[in-house]
């Protein structure tokens, strides 16, 4: 063996031995490390599934007291996720991270990311306003910020619609807030407003009896309140009729279908034009 390689060998052992040395000497604190960082990870672990299943539970107790699903779903998000959040700052204060520190970095971040993240912070307020005041439940067919459907759930920043032709709309919290918003599922009832035109030519006493016999062939309408038919303009092209009965709000629209078709059969068996919009011109000749 040469010298220049004798040269190279004696400090690469030279610091072999200095870590082996220096894992002796600190091996007490290699093993109490390494034990943190192990139950550091079990903590993450088991307090996750602790986590789901608490919050499951949750879930489960306000389904044995028929709450809203929207509002069940929405209470699960935030038990899971604050739990989320104890179980985090456990496994840092394990691996000997001092909480209090990791509780105002948290707090100044939290200011910071408020400042950027205004948005999400006020869908997140809505949600807790909407699942408070209950302006609609799961279920309902509510139309908010021009878009109509049924509600699927609302979650920590969303409300999700379902439309009828079976599209999904997320519409925001903060918007839903902040917009009119019609519920057509609320009561049990709604009445139907049909406008049927005739011809200036019809006996408005037959069409009246006319429309109120298709009305009284109607068993899905509603005895109470009576329905309504008056003549509501006198249009243009025709004498506008205004047909008003009662329905459960199930059957809506099945009944406004099924109205229009008797009533336009009836009408017609019975000779009574519904006019088109039309315009008459009458021509003058003039003399040479």
């Amino acid at each position: 063996m040469t010298e220049q390689t004798k040269t190279i060998e004696k400090p690469i052992v030279d610091n072999i031995s200095n870590v082996s040395e220096w894992l002796v000497n600190h091996s007490d604190l290699i093993v109490q490390y390494c034990i943190n960082i192990v139950a550091a990870i079990l903590i993450l672990f088991i307090g996750n599934l602790i986590a789901k299943g608490i919050a499951k539970g949750v879930s489960r107790g306000l389904h044995k007291k028929r709450m809203d699903p929207a509002v069940i779903e929405f209470v699960h998000g935030i038990v899971r996720y604050l739990l989320l959040a104890i179980v985090l700052i456990a496994a840092l204060s394990r691996l000997g991270v001092q909480t209090a520190s990791v509780v105002a970095v948290i707090g100044a971040a939290g200011l910071a990311i408020g400042l950027a993240l205004q948005g999400s912070l006020s869908n997140f307020a809505a949600g807790v306003l909407i699942v408070g005041f209950r302006p609609f439940r799961s279920g309902d067919y509510v139309e908010i910020a021009g878009v109509a459907g049924s509600v699927e759930s609302i979650q920590i920043f969303q409300t999700v619609l379902t439309t009828p032709d079976n599209k999904v709309v997320i519409v925001p919290n903060s918007s839903v807030i902040g917009n009119p918003i019609t519920n057509y599922s609320r009561h049990k009832t709604r009445r139907i407003d049909l406008v049927i035109g005739v011809s200036y030519k019809a006996d408005l006493q037959k069409t009246k009896e006319v429309l109120y016999n298709v009305l009284a062939n109607e068993p899905r309408l509603l005895k109470d309140p009576a329905p309504n038919v008056g003549v509501l303009t006198l249009g243009a092209s025709s004498v506008d009729l205004v047909v008003r009965p009662w329905v459960n709000t199930a059957d809506y629209w099945n009944v406004y279908f099924d109205l229009v078709q008797k009533i336009k059969e009836e009408l017609d068996a019975n000779g009574i034009e519904i006019p088109f919009p039309q315009m008459d011109v009458h021509l003058n000749k003039l003399d040479s």
